[in-house]
């Protein structure tokens, strides 16, 4: 299982913060441009353990489905959503949140395995790692800027 993390501290309350992360409308906007994200899901998007979301995204000019499904909901310190469909073979993503006094650390925890067989690792190394570290830093940087 490949692992990779994100942390970032704002200037904003937990439940403010967990409050953003709980209405799905708000996923776009921590997503660069470039994936053409799209959610499926009807609007409005009840966030509980079980919620399934349907995305379209566009990879190396590729459109995806996918499909997540949240699988642990702890207002408002943390919940995972784990892919059913898309472009990995596994993804599992914690999204994390800490409060400091009126401040909020939000850790983005994700394993994950790429497709491709015994060529995954050929793969992970040449395009995985480097858009995946760019769409979790655009997250943290968009993150960062909505919360000041």
């Amino acid at each position: 299982m490949r692992k990779v993390s994100r942390e970032s501290t704002v200037n904003c309350t937990i439940e403010k913060v967990f409050d953003f992360f709980s209405d799905a409308r708000n996923l776009q906007q921590l997503t660069p441009d470039d994936l053409n994200f799209r959610i499926l899901t009807p609007m409005p998007v009840v966030m509980k353990e079980g919620t399934l979301i349907d995305y379209r995204i566009t990879l190396a000019g590729i459109k995806f489905r996918w499909r997540t499904e949240i699988i642990e909901w702890e207002p408002p310190l943390r919940f995972v959503d784990r892919q059913l469909k898309g472009p990995y073979k596994i993804w599992v993503h914690e999204h994390l949140f800490i409060p400091e006094g009126s401040r909020t650390v939000m850790i983005d925890n994700v394993e994950f395995i790429s497709k491709g067989w015994i060529f995954e690792p050929v793969i992970y190394r040449l395009f995985v790692r480097k858009k995946l570290d760019r769409i979790l830093d655009y997250r943290q940087n968009r993150f960062k800027t909505i919360f000041g």
